[in-house]
């Protein structure tokens, strides 16, 4: 460490005293362009025309060799070429950049990211082998880079250049993280983010309702932001990750293995790779071997239209394959110029040659694998360089090219009008601002423009891999996805067209947890993702039926025995078809019917001793209020509405009052009766029939008021009472007013408990026939009875709360009607010899 800073120091210090007009050699070879034109502006590319970089360990004890490079990439050398076909496009345009002409420098990186960062250093500084005191201000070898394909090697080249100011345009890196414009400021591509893509392949995964998907990725910068970025969506989706492998080209078959156990474990009937073509290709032959078949693959841009993937039989378990794709186009001469290259055309550059024998499977120089005679066609040949049916990557090489040209052309045109000086030409800041802006459009129709971030517009065709006549697998076009469309708008896919994996039509299921039953909710499974799950009934008054949670009916509904649905709610209240109403109205018709019997034997003998002496006039009126009350009780059965909710709690009251004022008025008689045999007495004359009749008649009166008040201010009402029950409606009355209710039955009870006072004073006077005595056990019995009614009806639910008014009701009138009455009969048809005057005042004589 010591004896390298002091030879850092003699640099610097032999630096201080050079001469101005020093020269100085580079240590190590310059790293020269594979493909080049220098012209007046140039244009420089980075691809990665070789996929593997022999690299060696260097001991840094000699100079190191330059990196030599393996198995050319067929699809990168065309992206060169294409590159260079859209360079001598614009060259040969009088309309775009006229008089000026372009230059290319093409370099590739053979997928080494230390091979991109000396590339993009070498189109800073030029790759001359002496360096002067002047090569610090000359200005860069070029005005823009177009490349890489990765995204990896893009971040090391964007990160290099960044700081020069130099605009670094990709058509294939498709990282989000590229979108940072505080780290990359200078980069822009042609080609979507897989911030898009993401999320329109989480769109597509939740469309056919996989919500339990493994995901393979490349384990780099491409396939780790992507997975992540869709892991983000999926997750707002509700969908679950089973696996994550991670993988890359160079991984050893122990590794590839491990990853192919976890796919086989894997219950996830759906794959999601988000991964490069050359990590892809090693997996494929691991599964191919192992004969994995029946998964749903899904895929990214970068091999969801290999061509060389679907020509390979050994394949064939692609089938069915959906994923996102960029957009294709024509572009027109293309071809000619793709079949036009020939080796000849630089004998001296080893590439063409390395090409030649990479399409044609031949060699210069080994005899034993085919010789190579220059004379074969390539418009004969059908592979992925000549094929001009996938030009989707292709076309964004293109697209970057022209991006470059209109921003040199708007230049130019604003502050070079006359172009009279080629010293003058831009430097790399002003391209890149005018980048920043520009916006065209290209032969293909693509409007091309970029947004804040460098990105373009996110337009994506949905491509289903399907099989041909001939074996081999064709991409069929089903859908697309379209950023700058609305939100529900963007992803578009027309699923009658899909063949699915195996060549079924029927669509895969992928799920942890089948999707729960009408009627049934989700029950998560401690420690597992929210997609597994148990399913359980839904609980009374829930439904559910085609969700997966359970939702409360509406107050007026129940959910049925299966829970899928809501019903109408049962609504119960007392009706004439039901037994206990039957009974009710049974035992009222009969105490309406023994009232008329009663009152009948009592108008046969009216003449008799017996009723004449009970006075008969209030008798009468006191059976025709017990018909009314026993009548009155018909008005609590049925279905309430808002008049019987009126009338039964007013006839209640009223008929009751009426009932309780006659014997009332009875009672008082009978001990003015008494008071009357007294010498002197004239209290008769204030309790004649007159004034028997007014009393009734107020009495009534006030309970009537009473009642009037009550429906006047707030009458009672039908309610449907949600409360007792959760799973059926109780139909009621409601009292409207509590205070009205309990006035109206306060006052029949202080008239009974009058009427039982005095009845109890008047029970031992000497008769006979002791009326007071059985109104005193009548009375009795109509308070037991409204005494025990107040907590049953408060504490009773329902219809019951009705049946116990009607029965308190019943009982009461039954009271009434068999103690005041049942004697009378008794005498007057068992023992009609003891209805006499004698007889009754029997008693009263002896004494």
């Amino acid at each position: 460490m010591a004896k390298k800073t002091v030879l850092l120091l003699l640099l610097v210090i032999h630096g201080m005293f050079m001469p101005a007009s020093a020269v100085c050699n580079l240590l190590g070879p310059p790293a020269s362009p594979l493909l080049y034109v220098e012209r007046d502006i140039n244009l420089g590319a980075v691809f990665s025309i070789h996929r593997n970089a022999l690299l060696k360990m260097h001991q840094f004890t000699t100079k190191p060799e330059p990196t030599k490079c393996s198995s050319l990439s067929l699809r990168e050398f065309k992206f060169a070429q294409t590159l260079i076909f859209a360079i001598e496009e614009i060259n040969n345009s009088t309309q775009l950049l006229p008089g000026v002409s372009l230059g290319y420098k093409i370099y590739d990186t053979c997928r080494s990211v230390a091979q991109t960062v000396l590339s993009g250093m070498a189109l800073m500084n030029g790759y001359g082998e002496t360096l002067s005191d002047t090569s610090c201000f000359r200005p860069p070898a070029v005005h823009a880079i177009v490349g890489e394909s990765t995204s990896s090697a893009t971040i090391g080249l964007a990160s290099v250049v960044g700081p020069f100011n130099i605009p670094v345009i990709s058509h294939f890196a498709t990282c989000a993280c590229l979108s940072n414009r505080k780290r990359y400021p200078t980069f822009f591509r042609t080609i979507p983010s897989d911030y898009y893509q993401s999320r329109a392949l989480a769109q597509v995964v939740k469309h056919f309702g996989w919500t339990w998907v493994g995901t393979v990725r490349s384990r780099n910068d491409y396939g780790n932001n992507g997975i992540a970025a869709f892991e983000e969506a999926a997750k707002q989706e509700g969908i679950c990750i089973e696996y994550s492998e991670a993988i890359l080209s160079t991984d050893s078959e122990d590794q590839l293995l491990k990853s192919l156990e976890v796919i086989k474990r894997g219950t996830a009937r759906v794959v999601l790779a988000f991964i490069a073509l050359g990590d892809f290709l090693p997996l494929l032959k691991v599964i191919s071997q192992n004969n994995i078949t029946g998964l749903q693959w899904v895929g990214s841009e970068s091999w969801i239209t290999s061509q060389n993937l679907a020509e390979t039989t050994e394949y064939s378990f692609l089938s069915g394959a959906v994923g996102f794709a960029i957009a294709n186009a024509e572009l027109i001469g293309l071809r000619e110029f793709l079949i036009n290259v020939h080796p000849d055309q630089q004998p001296k550059n080893g590439l063409l040659k390395d090409f030649w024998e990479t399409a044609f499977q031949c060699s210069f120089r080994n005899r034993d694998n085919g010789e190579c005679t220059g004379s074969e066609k390539l418009s004969e040949l059908q592979n992925e360089y000549t094929d001009e049916s996938e030009l989707r990557i292709v076309n964004k090489v293109y697209t970057a090219v022209y991006a470059v040209a209109h921003t040199l052309h708007n230049i130019l045109k604003n502050k070079f009008p006359t172009n009279s000086s080629k010293e003058e030409l831009p430097t790399p800041q002003i391209v890149l601002n005018y980048l920043r802006h520009v916006r065209f459009t290209v032969k293909t129709g693509e409007d091309v423009f970029f947004d804040a971030s460098g990105d373009p517009v996110a337009r994506y065709d949905l491509v289903n891999w399907q099989p041909d006549d001939d074996g081999s697998l064709q991409f069929k076009h089903v859908g697309i996805y379209d950023s700058s469309l609305p939100l529900e708008q963007r992803l578009q896919i027309n699923r009658e067209q899909i063949i699915w994996t195996g060549n079924s039509g029927q669509l895969p299921v992928s799920m942890c947890s089948k999707v729960c039953a009408p009627g049934s909710r989700k029950v998560m499974q401690k420690g597992r993702p929210v997609c597994c799950y148990d399913c359980i009934l839904c609980a009374e008054g829930e439904f559910s039926n085609s969700t997966d949670d359970c939702f409360p009916c509406d107050l007026e509904y129940w959910s049925n025995e299966s829970r899928d649905r809501c019903v109408l709610k049962a609504v119960e209240f007392l009706s004439y078809t039901e037994v206990m109403g039957v009974v009710l109205c049974i035992f009222s018709f009969i105490g309406v019917l023994i009232t008329a019997v009663v009152s009948f034997l009592f108008y046969l003998h009216k003449e008799t001793p017996i009723v004449r002496a009970n006075n008969s006039e209030l008798s009468f009126l006191l059976l025709f209020s017990l018909s009314l009350c026993f009548l009155c009780s018909l008005t609590f059965i049925g279905r309430p509405t808002e008049w019987s909710c009126m009338l039964r709690h007013t006839a209640f009251g009223i008929t009751f009052v009426l009932c309780i004022s006659c014997i009332l008025g009875k009672t008082i008689v009978v001990l003015m009766a008494f008071k009357a045999t007294l010498p002197g007495s004239n209290v008769m004359k204030w309790f004649g029939p007159l004034q028997q009749r007014l009393s009734v008649v107020i009495l009534t009166l006030i309970q009537t008021l009473i009642c009037v008040l009550w429906l006047s201010l707030n009458p009672p009402f039908p309610h449907m009472n949600f409360n007792y029950y959760r799973g059926k409606v109780i139909l009621e009355c409601n009292l409207g007013s509590a205070l009205g209710f309990w006035a109206v039955l306060g006052y029949t009870g202080l008239l009974s408990v009058l009427c039982f006072i005095l009845a109890f004073f008047a029970r031992k006077l000497p008769d006979n026939f002791n009326e007071a005595k059985f109104i005193t056990f009548s009375m009795l019995i109509f308070s037991a009875v409204w005494i025990t009614f107040i907590p049953a009806y408060v504490s009773s639910p329902g219809k019951f709360i009705v049946a116990i008014h009607i029965f308190a009701i019943l009982a009461s009138s039954f009271g009434l009607l068999f103690c005041i009455f049942a004697p009378k009969c008794y005498i007057i048809l068992i023992q009609p010899e003891k209805n006499t005057k004698k007889q009754i005042m029997g008693k009263s004589l002896a004494l």
